[in-house]
């Protein structure tokens, strides 16, 4: 259990005196127990499947702050949001390689082309329609950046 694993590794980063694997870990323990309170969860745990969407906004959140970090100049501020995103990802399943995402896109692509339903050039929203389907397949496997770019690529 995710949680569960995540609250052992607190108590280890604590002996360890690692304080940005502690900061980081602890606030996706406040997140989880925030998600437990809303959901109105009488358990000591959350379940995974609730708590990996936390993990994978709390991933994502990071990557935005480094963006902005990055064009505001302030590399200091970057670094420490990247060793964070390092620690969060440590928890992520590993993601699909574009090589796997293509294998499953490119069948549903040229399905779509050979309806008529893409045309020549295809639409922005057409890009959007076909990278739901195929993250609705994957199940959260991949990351939709590299699903959306390889929608793209395929529909050149």
């Amino acid at each position: 259990m995710l949680h569960k694993d995540i609250k052992e590794q607190i108590k280890e980063a604590m002996r360890a005196k690692d304080q940005l694997k502690l900061d980081t870990l602890r606030g996706l323990n406040a997140m989880f127990q925030n998600e437990m309170i809303a959901s109105k969860l009488v358990t000591d745990f959350l379940p995974d499947d609730k708590s990996m969407p936390l993990v994978k906004r709390a991933v994502k959140q990071r990557k935005d702050s480094i963006e902005q970090f990055e064009k505001g100049g302030r590399a200091d501020l970057a670094d420490k949001e990247k060793k964070e995103l390092a620690i969060l990802e440590a928890f992520l399943p590993k993601s699909m390689s574009r090589e796997e995402i293509a294998k499953i896109a490119k069948p549903k692509v040229d399905e779509l082309k050979k309806s008529g339903a893409i045309g020549a050039s295809p639409m922005p929203a057409a890009v959007g329609k076909l990278t739901g389907m195929v993250m609705k397949e994957l199940g959260g496997k991949a990351d939709g950046a590299d699903v959306k770019a390889v929608i793209e690529e395929l529909l050149k």
